[in-house]
């Protein structure tokens, strides 16, 4: 049924986008803050004025986008992203140098090399606001779960602008007190005699994470989690062996490196975000300022340094 678009409230838009990046009308609501139902009249309000549905509706799956759902959200988001331009162009410095950037990142490098390095960049720009998202899976983009990601695999696909943030280096860490009181370790055949912290495997969300099974087949991983985090602390109190992140161990003095000849491993991280966001202020002074900051700690992040270096 065509509609008469006059009756369209361009506003019922932003409703829109948030239930189907979402995909649940409460959760919509919080983020919009409005109430429930508030969110269910303007979308009943937008598909009265297109004249078809955008939503089926379900108690297990939330609000499922039909066809023309998907179609309609494509458009929204270059609104979206057409209007967030438009307000940066007609307004002052101030304003583009203000506004809220959500960056999603790896457990450990966020927690431990990111949030610390982002404080001082709130303290420089104190009008834009940053929700920093370390998590130990993956964060999707085009569902807005974050503006800025930092991971360990470049996309496939995608509107994406990336770029290859840094090279990081992983070692073997354990306490001084669990190597005094287990047998000696010269060499990786020695290292199958000692229990192992570790990922559980299949519950990691990238193959990256498991180079133990790759680099050392045979040891035992009597310990396991999902959240490099929690093998930290647990090798902390002596419970194992664990291979982690240069910089997350290297700032800790109660870490010993073991077998560092031996056990060397280097990974990738990778930053991205939406093509219809790269051009935005914020979004340049925040992607600028994390590819500065990792270039200069490129020694903790090598593995050739215990300390952090703030821009």
């Amino acid at each position: 049924m065509q509609k008469d678009l006059s009756s369209l409230n361009w506003d019922d838009l932003k409703f829109f986008l948030e239930v189907a990046r979402t995909r649940k009308a409460s959760i919509a609501a919080k983020r919009l803050g409005v109430d429930y139902t508030t969110v269910s009249r303007r979308i009943g309000s937008l598909e009265n004025a297109l004249g078809t549905l955008l939503f089926e509706k379900s108690r297990t799956t939330g609000f499922v986008l039909t066809a023309e759902g998907q179609r309609l959200l494509a458009s929204a988001e270059s609104i979206e992203s057409t209007l967030h331009m438009a307000c940066e162009q007609v307004s002052g410095s101030g304003v583009a140098l203000s506004g809220h950037i959500r960056m999603g990142c790896t457990e450990g490098f966020g927690s431990f090399f990111i949030t610390p390095q982002l404080s001082h960049f709130v303290d420089t720009y104190p009008a834009i606001s940053v929700d920093i998202l370390p998590l130990p899976h993956f964060i999707s983009l085009s569902k807005r779960e974050a503006d800025i990601v930092i991971a360990l695999e470049r996309p496939e696909h995608g509107p994406y602008v990336c770029c290859k943030l840094c090279d990081y280096r992983l070692k073997l860490y354990a306490t001084r007190t669990y190597l005094d009181r287990h047998p000696p370790i010269e060499s990786s055949a020695q290292l199958s005699e000692h229990r192992f912290i570790s990922y559980v495997d299949d519950l990691a969300f990238s193959s990256e994470l498991l180079y133990l099974n790759k680099l050392l087949p045979n040891v035992n991983a009597g310990l396991r989690s999902t959240s490099v985090i929690a093998q930290y602390t647990a090798a902390l109190q002596g419970h194992g062996l664990v291979i982690l992140p240069c910089f997350l161990a290297a700032q800790d003095e109660r870490l010993v490196e073991v077998l560092p000849e031996e056990v060397d491993i280097t990974r990738q991280f990778w930053m991205y975000c939406r093509e219809d966001l790269r051009k935005l202020k914020r979004i340049i002074l925040l992607w600028d300022y994390i590819r500065d900051v990792t270039d200069r700690n490129a020694a903790l992040l090598m593995g050739h340094s215990r300390t952090t270096e703030p821009l």
